[in-house]
């Protein structure tokens, strides 16, 4: 009969896992306003191992909202606000990171498709806008979901999720 893991089966599962990881993965959020998809985007990205998340124009990682939907992963991120696009932008690139913006927008190829090696940024960008021009000019590269139903867009945090996913599965080493 199959069963679900205990807490230290769990431990075991999740180390051997970024054992298999050697890149760095950061984010950067461009003016995501609603405070509970920061919230999930926080907790993704804690169990991701996401290095650091440079906000632009989002409300505070402290927020009583944000804290709601975080769950208390927001201590497990290091973040850092922006005034503008081009200083979280300027950061990215001086920390090391090929900047990658998830956007449906001219020139952006498929996420499976795109040069996810090294370490990345991946940027996710506002609700309803999406990445500012700042960024869609000083991206590495532009990256969209694929997808297959009638919806033309997913909500923020869910792009986000599946971004962060997709980035580490890139980077998994073999299995020893």
């Amino acid at each position: 009969m199959t069963r679900n893991l205990g807490g230290t089966e769990l431990k075991r599962l999740h180390r051997d896992w970024r054992r298999r990881n050697d890149r760095k993965m950061a984010l950067m959020l461009d003016g995501v306003q609603n405070p509970f998809n920061l919230g999930s985007i926080l907790r993704t990205a804690a169990a991701y191992s996401v290095d650091h998340l440079w906000l632009v124009g989002s409300p505070s990682p402290n927020d009583a909202k944000v804290q709601k939907t975080a769950l208390g992963s927001q201590k497990f991120v290091t973040t850092t606000s922006c005034e503008t696009s081009a200083e979280a932008l300027a950061a990215a690139h001086a920390a090391g990171y090929r900047v990658v913006g998830v956007e449906l927008a001219e020139g952006a190829v498929p996420l499976h498709e795109t040069d996810l090696s090294g370490n990345v940024c991946i940027v996710m960008g506002h609700e309803d806008r999406g990445l500012s021009k700042e960024l869609l000019a000083g991206a590495d590269a532009l990256a969209y979901i694929p997808q297959l139903g009638k919806i033309g867009s997913l909500n923020v945090g869910t792009a986000a999720a599946i971004a962060m996913y997709e980035t580490r599965r890139a980077g998994w080493t073999a299995e020893d």
